[in-house]
């Protein structure tokens, strides 16, 4: 596809949820405390107002207490200037959160088009750059879904390849993002991993994988508070970065990116 400039970072729009009280109960690969509702409240604020300040209108949806996951808004759907896809997550307890999404995304979108057949993918596990999607395999994305959504992409003009995740990465992008302008931020094992191709890639400093997980929003980058390591990598990368706390969502396997449907109207 030809290369988009700002297409992965400059945004204008992005579709929130709000935290329920059944996000205790949220999906999470290793146990280390439930979230408190109160808590991830309180976050959620600091991060709708995080997008505000770097120029985004946030349209911010109601609890679903029927959906412990729903706040993390990226996995059933994904955003392009286009239309929206309605994806369809790869976790049972997650399946209906399309549906409820959907109308957010039709107040948005002229276009809003479901993922085709009978395969899963996951928002986690697609990274946007400005010259190529990708999509990584994982025990929430599979190869019908990825393949599915790669042929959809095609047809709306967008290049897309599909990438084997290391083993232990719960989502592609929980090990990496875009930091914008050609920059990538990714753990040791995703920079060796040659899916980046010739880019440059910063390096997430040993014990903070986690802070892989950031968000280029138009002028800044959004970063989880406790990884000052990380932190510096990325300022003397030469991004200004604006600190937000993710401490209930991590409980959860939630990250930054998760918690919203970033798009340009």
């Amino acid at each position: 596809m030809p290369h988009r400039p700002g297409l992965s970072f400059r945004f204008t729009h992005a579709i929130t949820r709000t935290p329920a009280d059944s996000v205790a109960d949220g999906i999470r690969a290793v146990d280390t405390g439930s979230p408190s509702g109160a808590k991830f409240r309180a976050e959620h604020e600091l991060y709708v107002k995080a997008l505000e300040t770097a120029g985004l209108t946030v349209d911010v949806l109601p609890p679903l207490e029927d959906f412990p996951d729903s706040c993390f808004v990226e996995d059933p759907a994904f955003c392009l200037p286009e239309g929206a896809l309605q994806l369809r997550p790869g976790t049972a307890s997650r399946l209906g959160e399309g549906q409820k999404i959907r109308a957010a995304l039709e107040r948005r979108f002229d276009t809003v088009i479901e993922l085709p057949g009978s395969g899963h993918v996951d928002g986690g596990d697609v990274l946007m750059l400005d010259d190529i999607i990708l999509i990584g395999l994982s025990a929430r994305t599979d190869r019908e879904g990825a393949d599915a959504f790669a042929r959809l992409l095609g047809d709306w003009g967008y290049e897309a390849a599909v990438c084997e995740t290391p083993e232990g990465v719960l989502h592609f992008k929980t090990a990496c993002s875009t930091l914008g302008d050609g920059v990538i931020l990714a753990t040791r094992t995703m920079a060796s991993s040659g899916f980046f191709g010739s880019r440059k890639v910063v390096v997430v400093p040993e014990g903070e994988d986690y802070a892989a997980n950031v968000i280029r929003v138009n002028d800044v980058v959004l970063v989880p508070e406790g990884y000052p390591k990380t932190l510096a990598a990325i300022e003397e990368a030469g991004f200004a970065a604006v600190v937000v706390p993710t401490h209930e969502a991590r409980k959860v396997d939630g990250g930054l990116s998760c918690l919203s449907l970033r798009f340009a109207r």
